[in-house]
């Protein structure tokens, strides 16, 4: 990846593939692999049984997790470039930091979402903006089956309209979203886990891409 690709960061919907990618990349590339652990918020499964009423501890508490974990990185193990500090090994992380603000606006109250904005604006300049982010797309149905596949007991009775209304407004962030270069993928027919070419493919769009926002399509399968 090298000084011009220092902090790239992959992101999508629940279930659309996010951790599977960044993973592959980051054995490919020989970055540092930054990873989400979502089990380690102890008030998700509560939240997926009562959305409304634990909404906005699980909201915090993944937003003052994911700052934490994303400060202790860009803290350590870093170099001057031209001018800019950048990682020593470059970071690959399967989450967005600014992508809270997705899940903020989908579940809080009016009042919830104030104070939280509060605090995330308090924190947000801690984390450095990345290089290129990686938007993964799928449709719902692609989406449900692959939670299913994956098994996490938390998520087995996840609602189909929430999980609709979360992709709409991943699109929408995304459609308007500025802060670094965006590469949006459809993941529909693309398997970069099982089929090898899908994964080289994609890899070489990802390397090649620098500038704007751009709509990545798979060749045609032969």
């Amino acid at each position: 990846m090298g000084a011009q690709l220092s902090y790239l960061a992959i992101e999508g919907p629940i279930g659309v593939g996010k951790t599977a990618l960044a993973e592959l990349l980051a054995r490919r590339l020989q970055a540092r692999l930054v990873r989400e652990v979502v089990e380690e918020n102890p008030f998700l499964e509560k939240f997926y049984r009562d959305m409304r009423g634990y909404a906005f501890q699980t909201q915090l508490f993944f937003l003052l997790s994911r700052h934490r974990q994303l400060q202790e990185v860009f803290q350590s193990g870093m170099m001057m470039v031209e001018g800019a500090l950048v990682p020593e090994q470059a970071v690959i992380s399967d989450y967005l930091f600014e992508k809270d603000r997705i899940f903020a606006t989908l579940n809080l109250t009016e009042h919830e979402l104030a104070l939280y904005y509060r605090i995330y604006e308090l924190i947000k300049r801690d984390i450095p903006k990345p290089d290129l982010v990686v938007y993964l797309q799928a449709r719902v149905e692609v989406l449900l089956a692959r939670i299913r596949q994956r098994g996490r007991p938390f998520e087995a009775d996840i609602d189909p309209e929430y999980l609709g209304t979360l992709a709409n407004l991943y699109n929408s962030f995304f459609l308007h979203y500025e802060e670094a270069p965006v590469l949006i993928v459809n993941t529909d027919r693309l398997d970069f886990v099982a089929n090898q070419d899908d994964f080289e493919e994609l890899l070489r769009a990802i390397l090649e891409h620098r500038s704007g926002r751009k709509f990545y399509s798979p060749r045609s399968r032969r």
